[in-house]
């Protein structure tokens, strides 16, 4: 029986997801644990991915302070003691933790009951849980390099979509802004500054700008004069078909979108999220620029011209060689590998 754990956030519920999905097609039962905040439970609440789901009071310890950093971790010393009992009770034997602070009971709880830990570092710099429980896992798996001694290099699990609609793109003449579902502000402030000139250069424009931001976004547009030249929405769930239709991306940089648009071959603009824990999204990004894969500039410094002279390189022989070398950077089954390194570490046994 596994147990996979972790989540808050969904580029973590994502690798949770991807996980439980390859447990289930190799016939391996698995429970959740996850927590009562965040979105754990809009996830997996009742989810036939997992014989059964269990979600602890638990809260973030980092960036509290005082009374409330006591609070956080007398909840995490309690989520220990129930996921104990939780995984002694239905006999687990490898318990995998994707991060964010709901992984934090169940890791522990592991550590305590000798079962096997593996954990999936999402990102270029280590959250600061799995930095903790780093040197009490059997291997930690990632797709960014890193020195840990129990590190192992695997590709990021992405949906199988985005590989099989990938394409090697050869000219620019369609560009997508993502504000993200809930809206980027500083992405949509420069998709209408950049957009007009995009027009006049006959580069067709796609813009994501969010469910709050999105009346705004329109407005600005209709001012501009050019809103029946823009193909603006607020949010689609076909991610695959929009990525799949640009042919350079403008974007935040988290892990999940970053691994995404390199399977189907397309080259970003990576805007970091500035709030981001370890400011992460920027060296995320930074692990594609500095193969000379991308661009990143962070949103206090966006600029126009830097922009446009980066999009004007890309074309012809050059983007066709910088599509193909990013596709080249992830490999399908990523879940798979993941369960395969697990397999040779610690044995999986047959439900």
């Amino acid at each position: 029986m596994f147990a996979i754990t972790g989540g808050g956030t969904g580029g973590h519920l994502a690798i949770a997801k991807a996980l439980a999905q390859e447990l289930q097609a190799q016939n391996l039962k698995a429970i959740y644990i996850g927590s009562t905040l965040g979105q754990d439970k809009a996830w997996f609440e009742g989810s036939e991915l997992f014989t059964q789901c269990y979600f602890l009071e638990s809260s973030g310890v980092v960036n509290k302070s005082g009374l409330n950093k006591l609070k956080a971790l007398w909840k995490q010393f309690q989520a220990t003691l129930e996921a104990r009992k939780i995984l002694k009770a239905h006999k687990v034997t490898h318990i995998i933790s994707v991060g964010g602070f709901s992984a934090g009971g169940a890791s522990m709880g592991a550590i305590l009951a000798r079962i096997p830990l593996f954990i999936h570092e999402q990102n270029a710099i280590k959250g600061k849980l799995n930095e903790i429980l780093t040197p009490f896992a059997k291997a930690v798996f990632g797709s960014f390099s890193s020195n840990s001694k129990n590190f192992i290099h695997t590709s990021y699990p992405v949906r199988d979509e985005f590989f099989t609609t990938s394409r090697i793109r050869q000219e620019c003449k369609n560009i997508l802004f993502l504000g993200g579902s809930q809206g980027a502000k500083g992405i949509n402030d420069f998709a209408l500054k950049l957009t007009p000139l995009l027009l006049q250069k006959g580069i067709n424009v796609a813009h994501q700008c969010g469910e709050r931001d999105f009346e705004r976004v329109k407005q600005e547009y209709e001012n501009l004069g050019i809103l029946n030249k823009v193909d603006l929405f607020a949010f689609d769930k076909n991610l695959v078909t929009r990525l799949q239709q640009a042919d350079i991306c403008i974007a935040r940089s988290g892990a999940s979108s970053l691994w995404e648009m390199a399977a189907n071959g397309l080259i970003g603009i990576f805007v970091p999220y500035p709030f981001a824990a370890k400011d992460h999204q920027y060296f995320n990004a930074k692990s594609f620029t500095d193969e000379d894969l991308g661009f990143v500039i962070r949103e206090n410094e966006l600029d126009i011209q830097s922009v446009l002279d980066f999009i004007e390189s890309l074309q012809g022989e050059i983007l066709e060689q910088k599509s193909s070398q990013v596709m080249s950077k992830i490999k399908p089954n990523g879940a798979r590998e993941i369960l395969n390194h697990i397999n040779a570490l610690a044995p999986i046994a047959k439900d």
